[in-house]
């Protein structure tokens, strides 16, 4: 599996619970949200404004993604807010194709223009490694089966804070239309869990 393989099979609607664990406090923290993932060619707009955004030749890039996300986490306050999107690009390292740069436009950890690490790892699983000003984080994610997507982080503070989290994704299934009488409706999406 090559880097945009695991983008094409992440493209579509995901429903995500999520553990988040702040390891300081020894408490976790429960969550949700909906994330959107559309895969993006290597000539697509957006991916060429982001390797020139990083001042890299997008001629390298062999694609990248559109993500959109809104959640919630239990421990919210009112103005907290847990929605967004981002755009990245994928450049892989001349000699190993299963390693490269993460060109983002906005971090994970932190809302800034970064360069990250992406690997492949020997389980087909996807390692995303960001060093930011302030911290880093380290993200996985891999496929139970093509309906559901698993993920870790840890973020690392510099003055020490970390949490840990684990998110059970799962896709979100177009129904069928199903006959009601003289009138056809659409069931509402559910997830590979039905949740």
């Amino acid at each position: 599996m090559d880097v945009m393989d695991f983008f094409r099979m992440s493209a579509g609607q995901w429903t995500s619970q999520r553990t988040t664990h702040h390891l300081p406090f020894r408490r976790a923290e429960l969550g949700g949200s909906t994330i959107s993932v559309e895969a993006l060619d290597a000539g697509h707009p957006s991916v060429v404004e982001i390797c020139q955004l990083h001042e890299v030749d997008p001629g390298l890039a062999v694609g990248g993604a559109y993500v959109t996300w809104q959640g919630a986490m239990a421990w919210d306050k009112d103005d907290e807010n847990h929605e967004g999107s981002t755009v990245f690009a994928l450049v892989p390292d001349a000699d190993d194709p299963s390693r490269g740069q993460l060109l983002r436009e906005r971090g994970y950890a932190e809302i800034v223009p970064i360069i990250g690490r992406y690997e492949i790892d020997d389980d087909g699983g996807l390692l995303l490694i960001t060093e930011y000003e302030t911290m880093s984080s380290v993200e996985r994610f891999w496929f139970a089966n093509s309906d559901l997507r698993l993920r870790t982080s840890i973020v690392k503070r510099f003055g020490g804070f970390s949490t840990a989290s684990f998110c059970a994704e799962s896709r979100l299934v177009e129904p069928a239309p199903e006959r009601d009488g003289d009138r056809d409706k659409v069931l509402a999406p559910v997830s590979a869990f039905g949740w």
